[in-house]
Formats: structure tokens, sequence, C-alpha cells
């Protein structure tokens, strides 16, 4: 009995080889190239797998997926002779980061530095000390929600060009349109933490007496917690966007989306893609930073239980 159990489970892996070996075939009669680029994907696959199952799978896996991607872009791009002005290649782009280094370290100052860091830190602060002042008023909450989800609407193409012209063509202009783009998400998911509450926690820090500071401190503001750190995610995100869209529509002559704009206009694929994997890289990290931080002050939080 258990030799016919577990035989299905050891045909599996048999079986998905021999599906790909078909698939290999069928791709070799409409080229060699197709063949070759789905062999190489099946082989990194096979070795995805394996790894997932070790101990280092956790950290090891993620990476070698992403190196599978890269090695079947760079595969793709030199088999089939695709264009560098359509898509260039991971090494191509590489060679952009090496050549424009300092170039890019200038734009990366002047968008993440200035715009989006000054306006995400000025939006937060704004959305979670006005979330204080609502939670405290019904009138408030009443008046101010529905004009901020309106505003929260508001495309930035719209309002990025407006920004521009109050604010000139500097790094502030930049930052008020973070500021716009971030102070409504993170006031709404603050304002929803701090009600967060049960109606028996609140008669409880009643029934001890509890001030207006102390029942902020120790029920509203813990349990607004999660809610706080999951609009700051949310926030980061969403200033990269603000900052490097509203650079479309005028700033010096450095930005990552200076940079983008101009070297489209020239044709120059791979210093737009560095100007990207520059902002990726960035917006990938600081969403990372928040979520460490989230989880050493959430420890106690039903959703950082999993995750450990």
């Amino acid at each position: 009995m258990t030799v016919t159990a577990h035989r299905p489970a050891r045909l599996v892996p048999w079986g998905l080889a021999l599906g790909g070996f078909v698939l290999i075939g069928v791709a070799f009669l409409v080229g060699w190239q197709l063949a070759l680029v789905l062999a190489v994907w099946l082989a990194l696959w096979a070795v995805n797998v394996g790894v997932a199952g070790t101990t280092a799978g956790t950290w090891a896996a993620p990476v070698l997926f992403g190196l599978t991607l890269l090695i079947l872009w760079e595969l793709t791009v030199r088999l089939f002779n695709v264009p560098g002005v359509i898509l260039p290649a991971p090494t191509q782009i590489a060679v952009a980061l090496a050549e424009h280094t300092n170039t890019l370290r200038a734009d990366f100052v002047q968008t993440v530095l200035k715009g989006a860091l000054g306006g995400w830190l000025i939006g937060s602060t704004a959305g979670i000390a006005t979330a204080l002042l609502v939670a405290r008023s019904d009138f408030l909450r009443r008046g101010l929600l529905p004009v901020g989800n309106f505003v929260a609407a508001l495309p930035i193409v719209g309002t990025a060009p407006i920004l521009v012209m109050w604010f000139g063509f500097g790094w502030e202009s930049k930052a008020a349109v973070v500021v716009v783009m971030v102070f409504f998400p993170v006031l709404v998911n603050t304002v929803a933490g701090l009600a967060d509450t049960t109606s028996m926690q609140r008669d409880l820090m009643r029934t001890y007496g509890a001030s207006a500071g102390q029942d902020l401190r120790y029920l509203r503001a813990p349990s607004a917690l999660p809610f706080v750190f999951n609009g700051l995610k949310i926030a980061t995100t969403l200033a990269l966007i603000g900052a490097i869209v509203a650079e479309f529509f005028g700033s010096p002559t450095f930005g990552l989306g200076f940079r983008i704009s101009t070297e489209v206009g020239r044709l120059n694929l791979p210093v737009v893609w560095a100007a990207i994997v520059v902002a990726a890289v960035t917006g990938s990290l600081w969403y990372g930073a928040i979520a460490m931080l989230e989880k050493r002050l959430t420890f106690w939080h039903p959703s950082q239980r999993g995750r450990r």
C-alpha cells in the first residue's frame, strides 16, 4: 500500500520532464532559438525547484528566480536580434549603469532624497497629525474624508503641472506633488486604525479612569500601528511615482524623471532602463525598510505571527 501511494508522486517529475522535452521538440520545429530558450528555462526551473526544498530556499529561490528572468531576457534579445530601441539586453543596461554612475547618482539625490523622501516625510507626518485630530471629531471626519477621497482621485498629470508652476522647477515642486499624493492615503489608514477598537476595550479604559492621552497611548495608537504602516508602505510607491512623473513637467537638468524623458527622446533606451532600475531598486529597498520596521514594532499583531 505504501509503495502504491508514493508511486504517483514519484512519477510527477518524470512526467513534467517528458512534457518539457516534447515542448522543446515542438519549439525546435519553429526555430532553434526558441528551443534553446525553452531548454534553458526548463533547466533553470528544475534547479529552482530543487533549491526551494533546501534550508536556504527561502532566500536562494527568489534570487535564482530573478537570475533566471535576467538570463532568459538576455538570451531572447541576443538570439532574436531584438533592436536596442525596443528592448535592450540586461548587459547593455549594466554597461549604461556603469558608464553613467555619476549622472544617475545626481539624479537619485534630486528625485529620491529631495523630492520623494522630503515629500513623503512631510505628507506622512501631516497625515498622521491630521488623523489624530479627525479621530477626536465626528464633524471633521464626516467633512474631511470625502474631500480627501476627492483629492486622492485627481490625476497626477493634472495636478503636477499646476504645482510645478506654483513652486518652481526645483525639487520643492516635486515634494509638493508627493505631499498631495501621500497625505490622504496615510490619513485614511490612520483614521481607520484609530477607530479599530472594540466597545469593551473603550469601556475598560473608561473604567480605569484613563485620560484622553492615556487612551491614545495605550489603546488607540497600538491598534492603529498596523494601519499606519500600511499607509506608509503605500505612500513609498506613490512618493517615487509622484516625484518622477512631476519631473516630466519641468525640472532642472537632472533627476530620474528628467533623465527618462530626455533619453527616450534620444532613443537611448539603455540609459532609460538604467534609470528605471535605480528607481525600482530604491522603491523595493524603501518598502522593505518600512516592512522591517513594521515587523519590529507590531510583532504582537496577528498579521505578523505567521511571518516569523
